[in-house]
């Protein structure tokens, strides 16, 4: 939570409003987790960041591409943690049969106080690439922001594809996630 509320209260990052209540938050992971991973880096008990994915769309279809989030500590950023959880994610995503992550994120016409292009600039960095945009499609803190997709295959697309391993699955029959 102390993670997120300084996306929510002073960025564009999430164009949520409002900080979602301890309640809401465990929530939202306990549903992730039934079909997707939720990875959260600690050193200690302190939590210096964590990431996730979930259905990029609700049609069965759209199975084998997940969207992806994550957030760290401010003071984490620029340390390569956030490259260590998108590579557990591809890793996990692939043993699930998860074909495309896909990013969606805030950008601006300019940076400014709220936002920068930098999010846009680490998903290059790990092998995403940019595949479109929505035009103005958010408004937070009296501006409005485009959203650019990215993407990145983390493996190729079969014939015909295998079903998806819901993660819950996964960790039943035993699978252990790496250190980050």
């Amino acid at each position: 939570m102390a993670i997120y509320k300084p996306y929510v209260e002073n960025t564009a990052i999430t164009f949520e409003y409002e900080v979602p209540t301890v309640g809401d938050f465990a929530q939202r992971i306990e549903q992730t987790m039934t079909k997707f991973p939720y990875i959260v880096a600690c050193l200690g008990d302190q939590i210096l960041g964590y990431a996730y994915t979930g259905a990029l769309g609700p049609r069965k279809a759209y199975q084998w591409s997940v969207e992806t989030s994550i957030y760290l500590d401010q003071n984490e950023r620029g340390h390569g943690l956030g490259k260590r959880l998108y590579q557990l994610l591809e890793e996990i995503s692939r043993v699930q049969n998860i074909v495309n992550l896909n990013a969606c994120i805030a950008v601006p016409k300019v940076d400014d106080q709220y936002l920068t292009n930098n999010s846009v600039k680490f998903h290059e960095h790990l092998g995403f690439r940019y595949v479109g945009a929505f035009d103005k499609s958010g408004y937070k803190f009296g501006t409005w922001y485009d959203l650019a997709w990215m993407e990145k295959k983390v493996q190729d697309q079969p014939d015909q594809p295998q079903e998806i391993v819901p993660f819950s699955e996964l960790l039943a029959a035993g699978y252990q996630i790496p250190q980050v």
